[in-house]
C-alpha cells in the first residue's frame, strides 16, 4: 500500500463541501444519490465527513457517520480517478476509523473495493443488490401516511430494524423535500413502513421494513405509485430471501451490487423484516 503523498491533509468537510463535492462525486460514480440527501446526511453527524486535499485541491472524500456510542457507518469513499494509488484512500480511512473509535463499523462496499476492506479488518456479512423497475401503477389499499402515526411508535419500530437509535436522522429523512413515507398497521401495531425519495435518476425506496412479504409488497406498490413515469430503485439485502423473492416477483432487474461488511463485531436486527435498506451511504 502506498504511503500518503507529501503535503496531503485530511480534514472535516463543511456542509457545502458535502453538498457540492461528495454528492456530485458519488453521482459521477453511478451511485445515484438523492436530490436532498446532503442536508440529512450532514446533520446526522457533522463531524463525520472528511476531505483529502493537497495545495487546496480536493482529492478524495469519505464519511464515517456515528450513531450514538455503539455503531458507525462508512460511506462516500471516493478518490479522484487521476490520484488513485498515492495513499490518499489510506489517509482518509485512518481519519474515518479514528472518528469511529471502537464502535461496530458497517459499510456497503462495491465489488472492486471489497478486498481492500478485508485487509482493513472488515468481514463480509451479506450481499445487497440494487434492483430497478418502472414506477407508477395504481396505489393499493392498506398503506397510510406515516406522519399520522405516533412518533414514538415509528422510532421503536425503526430501532428493531436498524443497529442503533437514529432519531435525528429519521426525523429529517421522513421530512425530506420530495419524499413520501407510508406505513401499515395491524391490530394496533406498526407492521411496516417505507420511504421513497427523488434521486439524480428516478426514485429510491429505502428503507422498506415490513412484518412479511405481503406487507412489503403493498408498501412497495403504494410508494412506487408516487413515481409515475420514472424508474424506481430498491436496495434489497440478500440475507433476507423474501426481499430477493419480492424483487423477482415485481419484475425488478439487478443493476448494482455491494457487500455489507462489518468491523468490531456484527450488529443484530430483524433481518427477515428488512426488504430494502435505507441507503448505501449511511446504512
Amino acid at each position: 500500500m502506498a504511503a500518503p503523498m507529501p503535503g496531503l491533509t485530511v480534514r472535516p468537510m463543511t456542509f457545502e463541501e458535502v453538498r457540492d463535492l461528495a454528492v456530485p462525486w458519488a453521482a459521477s460514480e453511478g451511485w445515484n444519490p438523492g436530490l436532498n440527501d446532503a442536508a440529512v446526511f450532514y446533520a446526522t453527524d457533522p463531524q463525520g465527513f472528511f476531505v483529502a486535499e493537497n495545495q487546496g485541491q480536493a482529492l478524495g472524500c469519505i464519511s464515517a457517520v456515528n450513531y450514538g456510542d455503539v455503531y458507525c457507518f462508512l460511506g462516500f469513499f471516493l478518490v479522484r480517478a487521476d490520484m488513485r494509488g498515492r495513499g490518499i484512500g489510506m489517509a482518509m480511512s485512518q481519519a474515518a476509523l479514528a472518528h469511529a473509535g471502537q464502535r461496530i463499523m458497517g459499510l456497503d462496499g462495491v465489488v472492486a473495493q471489497q478486498d481492500n476492506y478485508r485487509s482493513a479488518g472488515f468481514e463480509p456479512a451479506f450481499k445487497s443488490v440494487r434492483y430497478a423497475r418502472p414506477g407508477g401503477g395504481d396505489e393499493p389499499g392498506g398503506a397510510m401516511e406515516l406522519a399520522t402515526l405516533p412518533w414514538e411508535m415509528v422510532l421503536a419500530y425503526d430501532l428493531a430494524h436498524f443497529p442503533a437509535p437514529r432519531h435525528e436522522f429519521l426525523r429529517a429523512w421522513l421530512a425530506m423535500p420530495g419524499a413520501t413515507a407510508l406505513g401499515m398497521m395491524d391490530s394496533g401495531e406498526l407492521a411496516g413502513y417505507g420511504v421513497i425519495r427523488p434521486c439524480q435518476e428516478g426514485y429510491k425506496i429505502g428503507p422498506l421494513f415490513a412484518a412479511g412479504a405481503e406487507e412489503a409488497r403493498i408498501l412497495y406498490l403504494a410508494l412506487a405509485s408516487r413515481a409515475q413515469g420514472a424508474t424506481v430503485y430498491l436496495d434489497a439485502p440478500h440475507n433476507n430471501p423474501a426481499a430477493v423473492e419480492l424483487a423477482r416477483e415485481l419484475g425488478m432487474e439487478p443493476v448494482f451490487e455491494t457487500a455489507r461488511m462489518y468491523k468490531n463485531g456484527e450488529p443484530q436486527w430483524l433481518a427477515d423484516e428488512v426488504f430494502g435498506i435505507t441507503t448505501f451511504e449511511l446504512g
